[in-house]
């Protein structure tokens, strides 16, 4: 079987490597490895993603990265508002391992970093937002689920933020999306990558 980066043990040799990137005006360094999501760069849907929001319009609370790899969204988030405890869940073992490191070699100490199958592992707690740069390749079924789930744990007037690219599903994920929370918007289209937006409104 193929190595793949939702592998929860990944198999490939572990071959670290560290660079740094600037993402929403923070200068960060990012340790990687083999098995992990994007390990030479950050993900370009990622950055589309972070700089379309804005969290002064998220309610109070915390908020959730599902599938965080090795930490580039959830860190950023961290670091964008201080003020917020950031939760960041991911079934890869390696790529956890990665955004703890992170997470210390970047001073960021409000973050809760912790293996989970999506929400399996994720307290019934409510968030102010959830946000994933989903699985692809784990495939629809993967992808889907965590879009009808997150509406269990995200708190009244709470969103749901997501990146995806037009080819690999974005139609899709836009209608199912509309069809658990009743709304979604597209705020941001960039090269193909569309940030899909739905608000708990019940």
């Amino acid at each position: 079987m193929s190595d793949h980066y939702y592998t929860n043990s990944p198999q490939s040799k572990s071959q670290p490597q560290s660079w740094e990137a600037e993402l929403r005006g923070y200068k960060l360094t990012f340790t990687t490895d083999s098995g992990v999501f994007s390990k030479e760069r950050v993900d370009y849907g990622t950055q589309v993603l972070l700089s379309a929001v804005e969290l002064a319009d998220y309610p109070e609370g915390k908020l959730l990265d599902v599938g965080c790899g090795y930490g580039p969204l959830g860190l950023t988030l961290a670091k964008l508002d201080p003020s917020r405890s950031i939760e960041m869940v991911d079934i890869n073992e390696r790529a956890l391992a990665l955004a703890q490191k992170n997470a210390e070699d970047n001073h960021i100490k409000n973050v809760s970093i912790y293996a989970s199958s999506l929400y399996a592992n994720v307290e019934h707690q409510k968030f102010a937002g959830i946000f994933s740069n989903p699985p692809i390749r784990a495939g629809k079924k993967t992808v889907h689920a965590i879009l009808e789930e997150a509406i269990f744990y995200l708190k009244k007037e709470g969103y749901l933020t997501i990146v995806i690219q037009r080819k690999q599903g974005a139609p899709s994920a836009q209608k199912k999306m509309e069809a658990v929370f009743g709304n979604v918007e597209r705020i941001s289209l960039d090269n193909g990558y569309w940030i899909l937006q739905s608000q708990k409104n019940r």
